[in-house]
């Protein structure tokens, strides 16, 4: 027995909470298009970023540790994989749109430059006087304007509901719209699902990659409340473990107890406020996808930890130094040499500038692609 688009959306209606996103209800595409006969709107979105050269690239881009460093860390693709599976667990424990959520969480990175967040530190620095540079706003543009597959208008056509999940940033400010629609000042569920989705699931493989690097120590980790706990759920759970098995489960702990703090306060916070609509729920007293207090008080600790003995680690710290100035380099030698970038890029400097382009065709490199560039332009050389 299959289904078509008109059954998926009646088993929406059926069973989805009615504060949900239902894809017969999105509100819509810039550009209108026929429905598929199968797929709901919202998986027809996943599909169309999952089949983009942006999504792609996420594979070459650096999460902590550099691109081609060694090949069991993360990188910005296996981050945004893992992070899509914490997405869908949630927003079927919520009773939420699953391929909503997953569609956010698969593009929210796809904006994001090179070597990790000190290229998009660079690359803000240098777009300062132009409008700067935000990854979540890049996500955004990347999908709307610089992906080219379909004729007739640019970028991928998204949902509003995918296009609005991508502005977490924007959402809290007064008045924030997209296309004449509030996005705030909380996010819909879906959304907020996949913004903790993102934390939660760096806290846990972070680690994973910083401990195999050598970086961070057993003996550093056991100094800390979360560690601790998940620690102790680990000696509660199995006996007679090595420890290199110990610290395996004890990380997966660490993913497990975040996502089962999130759903007791989340229901806790929905059955305080009781939202009926998605408006009721962007416009509750609180956001309703949120950990507790005790375990932000424990993530604290634990992401401080993190930025001093891992992001900022010497061993990470300088060769990602080391690879932003040359991005930097790279960046000037397209602004002084436009004719370096490819045609389609080049196309877009009359109505994007220069300094825009140059800005979108470098936040597009992978970290391979752009050292690959500064080598054959003998930047840093």
């Amino acid at each position: 027995m299959t289904h078509n688009r008109q059954e998926w959306e009646t088993l929406e209606a059926k069973d989805l909470a009615p504060y949900a996103a239902h894809s017969a209800n999105s509100l819509g595409r810039r550009h209108p298009e026929v429905d598929h006969p199968v797929r709901p709107s919202f998986q027809r979105d996943r599909d169309r970023v999952l089949h983009s050269r942006c999504f792609r690239r996420l594979e070459y881009k650096t999460q902590v540790f550099i691109n081609g460093t060694a090949d069991h860390y993360r990188t910005r693709l296996t981050h945004t994989i893992e992070m899509t599976a914490v997405g869908r667990t949630l927003a079927r424990a919520f009773r939420v749109n699953e391929d909503l959520t997953e569609t956010i969480c698969l593009a929210h990175d796809v904006g994001h430059s090179p070597f990790g967040h000190r290229g998009e530190a660079v690359l803000d620095d240098l777009m300062k006087e132009y409008g700067g540079f935000d990854h979540n706003l890049q996500s955004l543009r990347a999908i709307e304007k610089l992906e080219n597959q379909y004729p007739g208008f640019s970028g991928l056509n998204l949902t509003w509901e995918v296009r609005a999940g991508l502005l977490k940033h924007e959402a809290a400010n007064p008045d924030a719209e997209l296309d004449g629609h509030p996005i705030g000042p909380f996010q819909y569920l879906e959304a907020q699902i996949a913004d903790v989705a993102d934390d939660m699931s760096y806290h846990a493989h972070d680690v994973d990659d910083g401990l195999s690097a050598g970086l961070i120590t057993l003996d550093q980790l056991r100094e800390l409340a979360f560690w601790k706990l998940a620690a102790a759920r680990t000696d509660e759970q199995y006996q007679g473990l090595d420890e290199d098995q110990h610290r395996r489960i004890t990380i997966r702990n660490l993913l497990d107890l975040q996502a089962r703090d999130v759903l007791r306060e989340g229901h806790r916070r929905t059955e305080a406020h009781q939202p009926q609509t998605i408006a009721d729920v962007m416009n509750a007293p609180e956001r309703l996808v949120a950990f507790s207090d005790e375990m932000k008080l424990m993530l604290k600790e634990f992401s401080t930890f993190l930025y001093r003995q891992l992001y900022y680690h010497p061993a990470v710290a300088d060769a990602n130094t080391e690879a932003v100035e040359l991005m930097r380099g790279l960046f000037h030698h397209y602004v002084a040499h436009p004719e370096a970038m490819g045609k389609k890029a080049r196309e877009r400097i009359p109505e994007e500038g220069l300094m825009r382009t140059v800005c979108d065709y470098v936040a597009g490199c992978t970290d391979r692609y752009a050292l690959e560039e500064c080598e054959k332009y003998g930047i840093g050389a």
